[in-house]
């Protein structure tokens, strides 16, 4: 096997395991009432998924020969290459996963729960099906 047929079978291993952890976090997400602890959860659900979906990002850029080692490079070059419907929504869940993971807020946690449900979620949804289709 030549590198970019080890590359393409690792962003397809990542994709299986973001696929689960995206039906995990919809698990949560499409509850209508969590009581704190299920929104805790939900959070780190979504810190997880987070992370599977970038790398999962880069593997695929890299398997077709684009270099990158940091997820904003990896949306941006994902964005443009038509791989993501919306490069904001990306770039604002770097911040929401840089904010859960450094600090708490009252106020920031109860925002987020809300924004994983109504954009988070839904895009990385979408993320999931597009590369559904190429593996």
């Amino acid at each position: 096997m030549d590198n970019g047929e080890l590359k393409a079978i690792r962003w397809k291993q990542r994709y299986e395991n973001l696929s689960l952890a995206c039906s995990l976090l919809g698990e949560a997400a499409e509850i209508p009432a969590l009581n704190r602890l299920e929104e805790e959860g939900m959070i780190r659900r979504f810190e997880y998924t987070w992370e599977l979906a970038w790398n999962t990002l880069k593997d695929y850029l890299e398997s077709e020969g684009i270099v990158v080692r940091f997820p904003r490079e990896a949306i941006k070059e994902s964005f443009a290459a038509g791989l993501l419907d919306d490069g904001e929504i990306w770039m604002e869940m770097i911040g929401a996963r840089n904010l859960v993971a450094h600090r708490y807020d009252e106020g920031a946690f109860l925002a987020l729960v809300t924004t994983i449900r109504s954009r988070y979620y839904p895009a990385l949804r979408a993320m999931v099906a597009r590369f559904g289709s190429f593996s």
